[in-house]
């Protein structure tokens, strides 16, 4: 992903609800037992991890049994060492004390105890990025040095490369036409960091590469799972199997699942979110321009999905009497920069949800060259009395503002084809006519009705009014 670019809004759930939701993870929810359990009596090793010996007491302490028990108490308690649950008072006494964080998972505001969590978070994913060290020992050299090249691990790229898959979760989960609350198939996932998205069939090595960040990803999210970041379904145990090994049960293979499913929760949005921000990506919220003026809206929802910008809008005009918004969101569309057309378009959606209270502000613009014709329909759709017909020349200004701002919006979508072949089709004349029109993107929108447009007659028409245009704009 590129930083340089905005990301699709996300709609997060409130505060209280997702403070709530952290508190209830198991992870975070156990570091918290552990805290209150620190005191005089436990003692750490160098590294602030509870000494083996303690770490049985610990597991009881949380319930756990099993062959996994210590190891999960273990994490627990450096999660809550971590996230400043527990403090250590004496590093070589090895004595340990309640932390002051712990006070704000009990008594603090909601964003205090998401702060908390976002701590865990950060302790869970870089230990998700380290492979099983059994060798460690064994490459640790002289001095305490770790020689990462013999255990064939780059810490860096494999930070990276976890980065770019939540990444790529955030994206296909926030994203106008993404998965929302559907899992998303780890294969599909794994590809996204594997496959160039200009390679027709994967070659076997690619092939072999993916299979091998399934693997990994599911270790990765079985880690990521407790502190609530991810809901996941892990790979089907039945396909790690050897060759040799005879399958428990008739598997079905065609069955996707099988291969691993993830979903990111409401909570792990709102943790990747506050990820991608500290890392310098522009990650938009739903509702954070409800109290901005009405520049900041249209300019801020301008790339918007359509239904992202609407809740946006809807947010926004809750806050403000119909006549005030509609004032504002016209005075704040006015333009002849390279946004306006686009400003003009949101404006535009913005009104047709506001209610009649809002009709002087429109009759006002009427006559107003840049605003009179959205007015126009705006009052017409309304069924309003004494709308008066608009000019030829504000229809093909109207016209080719619309063009800009869709062009602006969408590129070359197919429904901008579509309106592309309308316009030529209901108007036997209009390139004769639309080169003229005084409007700072008609060049611009003629010669890309000239690409869109299937027949190469009409394109060439398209093409040749947008010379001419471009020549009296020189002129």
């Amino acid at each position: 992903m590129s930083d340089s670019s905005p990301l699709p809004p996300v709609r997060l759930h409130p505060e209280a609800e997702l403070a709530r939701a952290a508190l209830s993870t198991p992870l975070l929810s156990r570091a918290a037992r552990l805290a209150r359990w620190a005191g005089p009596d436990i003692r750490v090793d160098a590294g602030g991890g509870l000494l083996e010996e303690q770490l049985p007491a610990a597991a009881e302490l949380l319930g756990l049994s099993g062959d996994e028990a210590a190891a999960y108490a273990a994490e627990a308690w450096r999660a809550a060492v971590d996230a400043g649950l527990v403090e250590i008072t004496d590093e070589e006494a090895g004595t340990v004390a309640v932390g002051a964080e712990l006070a704000l998972l009990t008594g603090g505001s909601p964003h205090d105890v998401l702060t908390v969590w976002l701590a865990t978070l950060e302790t869970v994913i870089g230990d998700a990025s380290v492979p099983d060290l059994d060798g460690l020992v064994d490459a640790t050299e002289e001095g305490g040095e770790v020689d990462f090249s013999s255990l064939e691990w780059d810490p860096e790229a494999e930070a990276e490369f976890l980065d770019g898959v939540l990444g790529n979760l955030y994206l296909l989960t926030v994203s106008e036409d993404g998965s929302g609350g559907s899992p998303v198939p780890l294969p599909a996932l794994a590809a996204s960091m594997i496959v160039p998205s200009d390679m027709g069939d994967p070659t076997n090595d690619v092939l072999e590469q993916v299979s091998d960040a399934m693997m990994r990803l599911d270790d990765q999210f079985r880690m990521l799972e407790p502190v609530g970041l991810v809901e996941y379904q892990p790979v089907d145990e039945a396909l790690m199997a050897d060759a040799d090994e005879e399958p428990a049960a008739t598997v079905d293979d065609t069955d996707v699942s099988r291969y691993g499913m993830v979903r990111l929760t409401p909570l792990g949005e709102y943790g990747l979110r506050a990820r991608l921000l500290d890392a310098g990506f522009e990650a938009p919220a739903v509702g954070e321009l409800a109290d901005k003026g009405a520049d900041v809206l249209l300019d801020g929802t301008a790339h918007f999905g359509q239904s992202a910008a609407q809740a946006e809008t809807e947010q926004w005009l809750v806050r403000r009497e119909p006549l005030t918004a509609a004032q504002e969101l016209l005075a704040a569309a006015r333009g002849a920069d390279a946004g306006a057309p686009l400003r003009r378009l949101r404006c535009q959606q913005a009104l047709s949800l506001v209610g009649p209270e809002a009709e002087p502000a429109l009759r006002d613009v009427l006559d107003d060259p840049e605003l009179g014709g959205l007015a126009r329909v705006w009052l017409s759709e309304r069924g309003a009395s004494g709308v008066p017909a608009p000019s030829q020349d504000l229809v093909f200004w109207l016209t080719i503002d619309t063009v800009a701002a869709q062009l602006a919006a969408e590129g070359n979508s197919e429904e901008l084809q579509a309106l592309v072949e309308g316009l030529a089709e209901q108007h036997s004349g209009f390139f004769a006519a639309a080169w003229r029109v005084e409007h700072p993107a008609t060049a611009d929108v003629l010669e890309a009705m000239g690409r869109l447009h299937p027949d190469k007659k009409v394109a060439k028409e398209a093409r040749k009014a947008a010379f001419k245009a471009r020549s009296q704009q020189a002129g």
